[in-house]
């Protein structure tokens, strides 16, 4: 076992007497004082001599005591540390004066007395050799040996130690004494960790929830769905018989079915910010990415151990020598940011932001670091020199794009793919033929301006052949503002249309290992060359000063985090292909103290609503630090130990008693006073469902869900108004947003709607499905009105309403009002209603028949078309273009009001209500 270098506090004990001891201000400047000018003041008071803002220079006490162009000597007053304007302006009071300037950088009040009290002790300032002095005998915290930093002061820095404990060897701790449950079980190991801290807090953990809850929650926890009335009666049986026996069949069922992979993979997901499209100014359609999303899916149901997982991601191509599809496909991972290249980007520093992009999404994803903020400067928090952060990227300076011919796997599913392409064949030829009569005019008017001149050609390609000068070939192509915006889309769409034809092709969206090839641009798929060595650069990395790849400092080989145990000493290969084979290794070591941690923080974050270590992303300083640190690294050690399954860990979490409390206290107020955080486990916290789950779940209840799996994105309605909003791509507009035809494809699963980073689903995203453009570690769950109108109001909703409405007086169209009653309420809420939920339910059914009676509804109108206005750049004017929607022609609608009764109609507004109950909306 490699432990971590740490260089210990030496403590002062020698006698005060001393000649050389330094006093309190000199010791306030050499601990506080200097570090903190350095790192809040210097960059615009001192480190360029040349640019020095308010004339105050802060290189030197002198130049200090000169002060600067507004408060002259008054600045620095020595002995009059409330007085001087140093001090006064970090105190953010004086106006126009505030100091840091950014109110993001304002230091806390304990900085600011550092600066009062050193001016107070005389505003001493010590040179470097006694300031290292004073650090070796007074600082406080731990020396922390890496690869070392841009300058002597960050390499020899303090930390606080409990700012390192990610950096510490996962040392398996011992499992707390065994205490009772009261539960009568054998105790988890997860509970003795849990119930020492309950012990100390003094507090009662809840009761066992009651079966019914539990199946709900595993069941939303393990496939993203609600469990159905006859499963529910099953395990309610089951329970009765043995609760324990029942409990564990229920786990392995739900681990067993296919739905677990789309649900823990939708999580995978969000933290390697998966999407459709590429971003940026024209969001390109990215046609195979979702053979990645298959893949990922396939690998939690085929619990694939997670450090093969990691390994195929990051070097799938490599281990796979390049002949393994589903490995070649795993590595799309290296791709998932956000990216973008025209021909007015320049290619270096096109290729800068992928190679800064993949080195801090490894480092969020796999080790629970935000590598980026290394990027400029030595790490401002946690040990990680700049160097690291660019012998980390080395490891990608060979990786390059490619879009790569296969074969399809045979558990691929290609379904959907000949409907879906012949509406894309038929935009497609829309296209054409508007680029076709636009080209016929263009030459019509080339022969006009020749008549015109009294010249011998027809066409401007005539002239050329024949040796026309400039002034002599037509200065313009077309005559109105719509014949040059329409070119523009033409031209553009003839790009997108034909690039998004690989989305039927046995595409791999995945890298190679080569020299560099920097395009001018890039509007279709990358091609892997014959000979990746031929042409282009074999990159070599340096340390940028300023991030900036026009200035490199000092070069650098592929590397590792040299403060991990063990980083020192790994070497990574400086030959072309194998450098991420090798980094992936050492990620996945047992020894490297991150990695390990990093997911089983994640498995427990997606199973209780929050993390251990609250913010699984930065394991940092800067993140919060775990709640029950010997838990985390007893699951990390226990991780490892059963073979990095993930489903293992789910068997492990799920079977303790942590997981199956209640979610109602004892003594609630004594667990508002004790845990106001709510950390302590006492209770199991209640959360809402995930804005796919909702929709899922809506789907499933009302019988409409479509449980195919895999295959190419799915359009699912969207709101039209926002389906059909211009959105602009750079000189143009995108294509409309248009659902698939067909109810059984758009009502599928969200996991495999297509996502657009720049046309996200308002009904999504008002439920908190984070955007693509960075890791997600944690999704928020806001509570905000228009949630109340999306969930109450919206056609998504009243689609679902009026579907479940229908399904249920369909199954129970001959056992009367109750019994339609009672069957929504099991398909809901897994249970019968309550007598009073009963009378209630009723009352709402019968006066909504009396109200919609009254209502007459019209079918919904869908557009064919969509006409575009917008201003032409050539000529200011503006101009029209009509995109012709060939979808809603063959589209088929989902149930609507008007083809139902008012009796449905009343039915559908109590089931509009049951979707938006707490019961629903809420895991318990």
């Amino acid at each position: 076992m490699k432990y971590l270098s740490l260089i210990p506090l030496i403590v002062c004990v020698g006698g005060s007497a001393a000649a050389n001891e330094p006093t309190v201000g000199e010791k306030l400047f050499a601990l506080k004082v200097k570090p903190l000018f350095a790192e809040k003041c210097n960059a615009c008071h001192g480190d360029d001599p040349e640019k020095i803002k308010g004339d105050f220079d802060m290189r030197t006490r002198d130049a200090m005591l000169k002060g600067g162009e507004t408060f002259a000597e008054e600045v620095l007053m020595p002995g009059k540390g409330e007085e001087s304007f140093l001090y006064l302006v970090t105190t953010r009071t004086e106006e126009d004066f505030e100091m840091p300037p950014k109110e993001a950088d304002q230091l806390t009040e304990e900085q600011r007395w550092w600066i009062r009290d050193w001016i107070n002790e005389g505003a001493p300032w010590v040179d470097d050799k006694r300031v290292a002095e004073i650090h070796e005998k007074f600082a406080e915290g731990v020396m922390v040996e890496t690869s070392g930093g841009l300058t002597e002061d960050w390499t020899k820095r303090r930390y606080k130690p409990e700012d390192l404990w990610a950096y510490q060897p996962i040392a398996r701790p011992e499992i707390p004494a065994r205490n009772s449950t009261g539960s009568g079980r054998e105790l988890n190991p997860v509970d003795s960790f849990i119930n020492a801290r309950l012990d100390g807090l003094g507090l009662q953990p809840a009761p066992e929830a009651d079966p019914r809850t539990l199946i709900r929650r595993a069941t939303f926890d393990l496939t993203g769905l609600p469990p159905k009335p006859a499963e529910i009666a099953t395990f309610l049986a089951d329970w009765k018989r043995d609760s324990e026996a029942a409990w564990n069949g229920l786990i392995e069922r739900l681990l067993d079915s296919e739905q677990y992979g789309e649900q823990w993979a939708r999580h995978w997901l969000d933290v390697v910010r998966y999407a459709d499209s590429s971003g940026y100014a024209n969001d390109y359609e990215r046609p195979n990415t979702w053979r990645y999303r298959d893949y990922v899916i396939r690998a939690f149901n085929d619990d694939k151990p997670y450090d093969e997982f990691v390994r195929e991601q990051l070097a799938g191509d490599e281990i796979g020598k390049r002949k393994d599809v589903e490995k070649l496909i795993a590595t799309g991972f290296l791709r998932m940011g956000a990216w973008e290249h025209t021909g007015m980007s320049v290619a270096k520093v096109t290729r800068q932001l992928f190679l800064d992009d993949v080195t801090d999404s490894v480092g969020q994803v796999f080790l629970g670091h935000t590598l980026q903020c290394a990027k400029c400067h030595d790490h401002k928090f946690d040990p990680v020199p700049t160097r690291d952060y660019y012998s980390m990227q080395a490891v990608f300076a060979t990786t390059q794009f490619a879009e790569v011919d296969t074969d399809w796997l045979p558990e691929e599913n290609l379904g959907g793919m000949a409907e879906d392409r012949r509406y894309h064949v038929l935009r497609k030829k829309a296209n054409d033929a508007l680029l076709a009569s636009l080209k016929e005019k263009q030459t019509r008017y080339e022969a006009e301006w020749f008549v015109e001149k009294g010249l011998p050609w027809k066409s401007k390609a005539e002239a050329k052949k024949a040796g026309a000068t400039e002034e002599q070939l037509p200065n313009r192509t077309f005559k109105e503002p719509e014949e040059f915006g329409q070119e523009r889309i033409g031209r553009k769409w003839e790009n997108r249309f034909s690039w998004e034809m690989d989305r039927y092709k046995p595409v791999a969206f995945t890298v190679y290992d080569g020299k560099t090839i920097l395009p001018k641009s890039q509007y279709g798929r990358f091609q892997m060359p014959k000979d990746p060595m031929a042409k282009g650069e074999l990159e070599k990395t340096a340390i940028l000063a300023g991030g900036s790849p026009f200035s490199p400092i000092d070069p650098v080989n592929p590397g590792v985090l040299s403060a991990v145990p063990g980083g020192l000493e790994t070497t990574l290969p400086d030959s072309v292909e194998g450098r991420r084979t090798a980094l992936a290794n050492w990620i996945v070591d047992p020894e490297n103290s991150l990695t390990a941690r990093v997911m089983a923080n994640r498995i427990w974050q997606y199973h209780f609503g929050q993390a251990i270590a609250r913010n699984p992303n930065n394991f940092g300083a800067t993140g919060k630090k775990p709640t029950h640190p010997e838990l985390l690294d007893w699951l990390a050690s226990e991780f490892v130990a059963r073979g990095w399954s993930v489903k293992e860990m789910h068997r492990l979490i799920m079977k303790s008693d942590a997981y199956r409390r209640s979610t109602v206290a004892p003594d609630p107020a004594k667990l508002t006073e004790k845990d106001p955080g709510g950390i302590s486990y006492a209770v199991f916290l209640p959360r809402r469902l995930e804005a796919e789950e909702l929709r899922d779940s809506m789907l499933a209840v009302s019988g409409e869900l479509n449980p195919e799996m895999g295959g190419i994105p799915i359009r699912p309605d969207m709101n039209l108004e926002a389906a059909l909003q211009p959105r602009m791509i750079m000189g143009t507009f995108a294509p409309s947003y248009v659902p698939n035809p067909e109810p059984e494809q758009r009502n599928r699963r969200t996991i495999y709607a297509h996502k657009t980073r720049g046309h996200r689903n308002p009904f999504l995203e008002i439920f908190n499905q984070p955007g693509s453009e960075t890791s997600c570690e944690f999704r928020d769950s806001s509570n905000v009105t228009p949630q109340v109108f999306a969930l109450f109001n919206s056609e998504e909703s009243l689609d679902r309403a009026i579907a479940f409405a229908a399904r249920v007086l369909k199954e129970r169209s001959d056992q009367g009002d109750e019994a339609a009653v009672e069957r929504a309420f099991r398909l809901v809420y897994g249970r019968a209603p309550e007598e009073e939920e009963m009378r209630a339910s009723l009352d709402h059914w019968h006066e909504m028949e009396k109200v919609q009676a009254k209502i007459k509804f019209e079918p919904r109108d869908y557009p064919t078309e969509v006409v575009r206005e917008a201003n032409e750049e050539n000529t200011g004017e503006f101009f029209q273009f009509t995109e012709k929607l060939f979808v809603y022609e063959d589209y088929v609608h989902d149930l609507q009001p008007c083809e139902v009764d008012a009796r449905t109609r009343a039915f559908a507004d109590l089931c509009l209500v049951l979707f938006n109950s707490n019961e629903f909306v809420y895991v318990y």
